[in-house]
């Protein structure tokens, strides 16, 4: 692994206070497609890929970031006046924030009467997580159900996935784990040991073309699903099929081969049509989404995809 990646790992998951406590933008109760049964699934905020087609935009960055909607937005002027470091303007019926000046202290958001102002991140701590998730305990039992911790990457977490992981385990809820797997070996081993389930994104298969979507080359995920299937750990392999990215014969025959090549129980395939709910959460950061005029891809495709899975012996579903 080279000294960048290094470097990124060492900053999001050796501080002491992402020990004690995290980040997350969203908890959603009742899922159903982020594992088995019923289940509690945690967004941790902090990604090391920059995916184009991403959904959760707010996700990408480990630090609090600000959500602007101007359909909503009544020009009340609230958020200038409170913004104590007068980064908030109104330019022309918009509210315009200085990148610089705002500290991401959520005043704007506090006072904002139609919520057009949010702010995305909230610290969390090991014991304030494991509250929420046990008021959903019940819905677990009568489903074989449990708590995913998703992002963003959790294992970019991994001093505070693996003390949340621990308390889980000690209270017998099922733990899985949503990853891309671009983190250290080590970590994802460490966090293996006290997983039940792992949901892993293969994107693309070849490096270059993985670098150019994502940000990132594919060395240390596949290679880290290699080990992770030896280790005897139980994985759905997701894939997010995005049109004229990684939907083409060659990609989709590389990627059967390896997966049928995994050691241990065959692993299904959950295949992700393309979709671009996430296009309004671009707005509202005030980002350029690169993928605006994709489109999902059609049931011919996703029979093709299936057949080419089905061919090596490898099960597949969409969605879920």
């Amino acid at each position: 692994m080279n000294e960048q990646k290094m470097k990124y790992f060492k900053k999001l998951g050796c501080n002491k206070a992402r020990m004690e406590s995290v980040l997350f933008f969203d908890i959603k109760n009742y899922a159903i497609n982020d594992g088995p049964g019923i289940r509690t699934t945690i967004f941790f905020k902090g990604c090391p890929l920059r995916c184009n087609w991403c959904h959760n935009p707010e996700s990408i960055s480990p630090g609090i970031e600000k959500l602007y909607d101007r359909d909503k937005c009544i020009v009340c002027n609230g958020c200038v006046e409170v913004c104590p470091e007068k980064a908030c303007r109104l330019i022309s019926g918009v509210v315009v924030t200085d990148p610089v000046k705002c500290t991401s202290c959520g005043c704007c958001a506090d006072i904002c009467p139609a919520m057009a102002c949010e702010m995305s991140g909230r610290v969390a701590t090991v014991a304030e997580l494991v509250k929420k998730i046990e008021k959903q305990r019940i819905f677990f039992d009568q489903s074989s159900g449990g708590v995913t911790f998703s992002g963003g990457e959790p294992l970019s977490h991994p001093a505070f996935l693996i003390k949340l992981l621990d308390e889980c385990g000690r209270l017998a809820i099922h733990r899985t784990v949503d990853t891309s797997g671009f983190a250290p070996l080590s970590t994802l081993l460490d966090v293996a040991g006290r997983t039940d389930h792992f949901l892993y994104d293969i994107k693309l298969m070849d490096a270059e073309r993985h670098k150019r979507w994502t940000g990132v080359d594919n060395g240390v995920i596949l290679s880290n699903l290699e080990k992770l299937a030896a280790s005897g750990a139980s994985i759905n392999i997701r894939l997010p099929l995005i049109k004229g990215v990684n939907d083409d014969g060659e990609n989709i025959e590389q990627m059967a081969r390896f997966v049928a090549g995994l050691a241990g129980e065959k692993k299904m395939v959950n295949i992700l049509p393309y979709h671009n709910t996430g296009l309004t959460k671009y707005q509202k950061l005030g980002r350029e989404y690169k993928l605006r005029h994709m489109v999902p891809p059609g049931d011919r495709t996703l029979a093709r995809v299936s057949a080419v899975f089905a061919y090596f012996a490898v099960e597949t579903m969409i969605g879920g």
